[in-house]
């Protein structure tokens, strides 16, 4: 089966019965926890200057002590706004533990409660974890060249130990969310790091559970103000990412701060809502509210077209990003992924589309969130809109290639091939029907694998062999991974 990576990633969710005070899914509830405040030093290398696209440089060093309040950078910063991350991550920080089971759990509570136990009374081989959640995007982007900082918690044990080195070999640095002499009980379950059981079934069919399901609380609901830290690096970066499972994590009022500050601070804000805006959308007024303001203040928002149906009412995906973009405040990007038909890019007077590759897909954990980096990688480098879907849908269908996200995701090798081998998957009649209303009133543009000569037919087309001949130089010349001090 063929297909494109850029869809929804999280249809086979299933939550199990309330318990996040027993270590129900631990399976080493007597771990060490959290305490002490994680610091890494902060890669510093240059973004890409290439093909003509250029980006300041700051010449300061981000280092530890840089982080500290009433410091010598912080008092440059205020004075100059220096952004010396490309993007930051918020939340959503978890280990996913990757199992093959017989069969999904069942559908009665009780039922899934005792399945799940059974499954946490043993303890799963390190060969079965892997980095999960905002990790994946991260690492996307990291392998792009962009310099990366996920904001988050963290615990203080073997599965806490483990994503810190995953981030820390892939260039990645990591801020806690919490202050230093937040007076927290780290005994607490709720302090041990995020764990997010994966379930494949024989058919390939997903199960994703994690304890963030098993209360109507976030699993951090003890977080209840921006650490001094986490504003900096907030303030350092150029665009800050969150999605829908970040709710899962964090209280909407800590998600408001930081999408204010982040506004405050002038740091570009992206969103994906995923398979959780539509309950937000039905959710406590405190979840509508912060959802609200996400689809307002958001910078660039990212959505399945069932997503985007979901929170408009409207079918077609382009009226349904048309109906965002006007009702946003900031809102520059509405970005429409459409599985293997491919991906559209909205914006106040243009329509961007970008057909799929054509891949053997072995596992969409992970696409959408590559999706995203690539996505990040083209506004920070302000490349033609159609190129940044091209470069998008190729990270994201290089991703479905492999076995899972994490360290599974992308290479730049992986997408290098995919993107030369310029295997589109094409469907004229789809996208005639599609645009065919909007070509009066907007300027349209299409990627093709091939442009027939002195055609005047709407569409404007732009021809992949084009765009990949400009976009290689960019990633061949990309920064290479600093390794951390």
């Amino acid at each position: 089966m063929q297909n494109q990576a850029a869809i929804s990633l999280h249809s086979s969710l299933f939550s199990i019965a309330p318990r996040t005070n027993n270590g129900l899914l631990s399976p080493y509830p007597h771990t060490l926890r959290n305490t002490r405040l994680r610091r890494n030093n902060c890669s510093n290398y240059s973004v890409l200057n290439c093909t003509g696209i250029e980006i300041p440089v700051p010449k300061q060093r981000l280092n530890s002590q840089s982080f500290c309040n009433g410091s010598v950078e912080d008092d440059k910063l205020k004075a100059v706004g220096v952004k010396e991350f490309d993007v930051a991550t918020l939340g959503n920080l978890c280990v996913d533990i990757v199992l093959n089971v017989p069969q999904l759990p069942p559908k009665p509570l009780d039922q899934r409660q005792a399945y799940m136990e059974q499954l946490s009374n043993s303890s799963p081989d390190k060969k079965y974890w892997e980095a999960g959640g905002n990790c994946n995007m991260a690492i996307a982007a990291a392998r792009l060249g962009l310099r990366c900082v996920t904001i988050g918690h963290v615990g203080d044990e073997i599965y806490g130990n483990f994503l810190l080195d995953v981030l820390r070999n892939e260039g990645i640095s990591m801020v806690e969310m919490n202050e230093q002499n937040d007076i927290v009980d780290h005994s607490h379950a709720a302090y041990e790091t995020l764990l997010c059981w994966v379930l494949v079934d024989p058919l390939q069919k997903h199960g994703f559970c994690s304890r963030a399901d098993f209360s109507k609380e976030p699993a951090f609901n003890w977080m209840s103000k921006l650490s001094t830290e986490v504003k900096t690096a907030i303030k350092r970066s150029k665009i800050i990412f969150c999605n829908g499972y970040g709710f899962d994590e964090l209280s909407p009022g800590m998600l408001i701060s930081s999408l204010e500050y982040a506004v405050e601070v002038g740091t570009s804000i992206f969103f994906d809502p995923g398979p959780r805006g539509k309950s937000l959308l039905s959710g406590t007024p405190e979840e509508q509210r912060a959802l609200d303001k996400f689809l307002k203040l958001s910078d660039v928002l990212l959505l399945t077209s069932e997503e985007a149906e979901s929170l408009t009412g409207i079918v077609n995906p382009i009226m349904a990003g048309q109906e965002l973009l006007q009702k946003g405040v900031r809102t520059k990007w509405v970005i429409i992924k459409m599985g293997p038909k491919g991906s559209i890019l909205i914006t106040a007077s243009s329509i961007s589309c970008a057909p799929a590759f054509k891949v053997n897909v072995m596992d969409t954990v992970g696409c959408g969130d590559s999706f995203v980096a690539a996505v990040a990688f083209g506004f920070i480098h302000k490349l033609p809109l159609v190129y940044t879907l091209t470069i998008a849908n190729a990270v994201g269908a290089a991703t479905a290639m492999g076995c899972g996200a994490g360290r599974n995701v992308a290479t730049l090798k992986q997408v290098v091939e995919l993107m030369t081998g310029l295997n589109l998957n094409e469907d004229d009649i789809f996208w005639d029907e599609l645009l065919n209303e909007h070509l009066d009133v907007q300027v349209v543009t299409l990627l093709t694998k091939m442009i027939i000569n002195g055609s005047n037919i709407q569409p404007n087309r732009t021809s992949l062999p084009k765009v990949v001949s400009e976009l290689l130089p960019m990633l061949e010349c990309r920064p290479k991974k600093q390794a951390f001090a």
